[in-house]
């Protein structure tokens, strides 16, 4: 572990033999890569922990990445769990639900989806396809009579009716043929039900089938298989653009292209021999994890030899996965399909790194990490600093902090900077090198002054961005102030700079409203609702949701309270008299 002078850990490695691996590092300049040069002159302590096995080597290294987060790893920042649909085959009555992880059950997991969007396009169009129950576990046990799912021919109701398990069986069948990319057997299997409900004169019955089969015809007529076989594989290509580095990922699914992702880093380079290898080894275990789905086969540009990786991936997944080097013209195929597009991104998301903001705002380097802070309140109640992060010029939503201000003056900004840093000292979030305030000279003065009371001055920079004396629409007034001059700086209107500064203080300012806004809202519902006896936070908000005004609540009668989740005939007639009672 690389520390620089202020003990932060700014690079993690890890190899079998220590001495050997940081003698590479200690090299002539002239045999060094630009990345490696830089991050020499910034190292002032290096510290070591012996592991007993190479796969705790290999899974230590991916956890101090992801926790310190070095300047100079490789870190995959894709915090998120990607969507995957789920069937639940322990059930009787299964429905097909969304989630984001992989459990070791008796379910059977299909995707994943890197949009969520996506994912639920895709679960409406089987939700029209397929009469599986479309109502969660609570409902499903609790319900009394059928939705309007079932009147319209969407759901065959097993939740109040009886309904013939061998029947449903057979419709959950066919959401796994639709979803395994095996369309065609499915329609097969359709087009033969059709015809022998056609024989048996069940027309009504044979109709419905016919629309299904047209409808599934049209989802899958754009749908072209790439690999014969019906294969599982993640297809990584790592390359090198004049941008920096960029990585392109290709979810392949039962032989079709499901879906892609990509990452860029404008810092790095893999120009030293078996930089490569290492690196991949790094994303593969960054990306992967136990609530991960992996697939049986992940492709890459180059052989790795890496048995701690394999064993872990296997262990993660409960089956061997097989990690190999692309092969064959598909193969190859998937691979430059990988590589246009992750660098078609790197290219998109090289403009913020080519902004100048360390010559813009006097700074000794580029900033890395910017964080932007807005105070927001309401009507100088429930005062919110929202905090956004921006890491190589894209949102870093995982370290996102709103904090909750209640002690602050009604609308004193100054005050609530304040009490900002000295919530901001105890986080566990790493620094920024760059620290945006929403203001002006005010806000930096209250700011440099609060960080040199606490021990913390320069250790980051701070800047402000601020609405000029004119607002009109047709003018861009925005101004940026640093420390030591008292007029903002000669920033031209749309230079992308300006743009960028911009773009974050936006992302800052809607940020802190809509916390604002969800507080003032959960505080008018705790104040009228949550003081009834009976109605508790569950049932108020299960009651604002359903009615959604405050008079409709109060004059509700029992029968319609037991419309709303949670309420039957016995607590709707307490809570009707409850409410009653606290209303006079």
């Amino acid at each position: 572990m690389m520390k620089d002078d202020q003990n932060r850990i700014i690079y993690v490695g890890k190899a079998k033999n220590i001495r050997k691996r940081l003698g590479s590092y200690f090299r002539p300049d002239s045999t060094l890569s630009p990345k490696t040069r830089v991050m020499m002159a910034r190292v002032r302590r290096i510290d070591s922990i012996t592991t007993l096995s190479e796969k705790e080597a290999l899974l230590l290294e991916s956890s101090l990445i992801k926790k310190h987060r070095p300047r100079y790893n490789i870190f995959l920042r894709d915090d998120k769990q990607y969507v995957l649909f789920r069937l639940d085959k322990s059930q009787d009555y299964p429905a097909l639900e969304l989630t984001r992880k992989a459990k070791k059950d008796n379910s059977i997991y299909f995707g994943p989806f890197t949009s969520g969007i996506a994912a639920r396009q895709t679960l409406s169009i089987i939700n029209k396809l397929f009469l599986l129950r479309k109502c969660g576990h609570k409902k499903f046990r609790n319900r009394i009579r059928p939705c309007l799912q079932f009147f319209i021919k969407r759901c065959l109701a097993p939740c109040c009716l009886k309904v013939d398990p061998g029947e449903y069986s057979a419709q959950v069948r066919q959401v796994q043929l639709f979803l395994s990319g095996k369309s065609r057997e499915l329609l097969n299997r359709l087009q033969a039900d059709m015809a022998q409900a056609s024989e048996k004169l069940e027309y009504e019955k044979a109709a419905l089938i016919r629309d299904q089969i047209r409808a599934i015809d049209m989802t899958i007529k754009n749908q072209s298989v790439v690999l014969p076989g019906g294969q599982d594989m993640d297809v990584f290509d790592l390359s090198q653009s004049e941008h920096g580095l960029c990585i392109g990922i290709i979810f392949v699914r039962h032989g079709k292209v499901l879906d892609n992702k990509n990452f860029f880093w404008p810092e790095h380079d893999i120009s030293e021999p078996g930089e490569m290898e290492k690196t991949l080894v790094s994303i593969l275990s960054q990306f992967y994890g136990p609530d991960k789905f992996i697939p049986q086969k992940i492709i890459l540009p180059v052989k790795v030899n890496d048995d701690s990786l394999v064993q872990v991936l296997t262990e993660y997944k409960g089956s061997r996965v097989q990690i190999i080097r692309a092969r064959g013209e598909n193969m190859k195929s998937l691979l430059n399909m990988a590589r246009h597009n992750s660098l078609n991104f790197a290219s998109r998301s090289a403009g913020a790194s080519r902004l100048n903001l360390a010559r813009l705002l006097n700074l000794e380097k580029e900033p890395f990490r910017i964080e932007c802070v807005d105070v927001s309140h309401h009507s100088g109640q429930n005062t919110k600093v929202g905090s956004v992060i921006f890491e190589q010029g894209m949102p870093v939503t995982s370290d996102y902090r709103l904090y909750n201000l209640p002690q602050v003056a009604p609308g004193d900004d100054y005050q609530a900077m304040q009490q900002f840093i000295a919530r901001r000292k105890n986080s566990s979030l790493d620094w920024p090198d760059l620290l945006l305030l929403d203001g002006g000279l005010g806000q930096i003065n209250i700011v440099l002054k609060t960080l040199k009371k606490s021990g913390m001055n320069g250790l980051f920079d701070v800047a402000a961005i601020s609405k000029g004396p004119t607002r009109s629409k047709s003018q861009l007034s925005d101004q940026v102030f640093i420390p030591g001059r008292k007029n903002p700086l000669p920033l031209k209107p749309g230079s992308p700079e300006l743009l960028f500064l911009q773009k974050i203080r936006d992302e800052a300012h809607c940020f802190a409203i809509a916390g604002m806004r969800r507080a003032a809202g959960k505080s008018l519902r705790n104040t009228d609702l949550e003081s009834i006896p009976g109605i508790g936070p569950k049932r108020a908000k299960m009651l604002w949701k359903h009615f959604k005004d405050l008079d409709l609540i109060l004059n509700a009668e029992a029968h319609e309270l037991m419309k709303v989740p949670g309420f039957g005939l016995k607590s709707a007639e307490k809570a009707v008299e409850a409410i009653k009672k606290w209303n006079t």
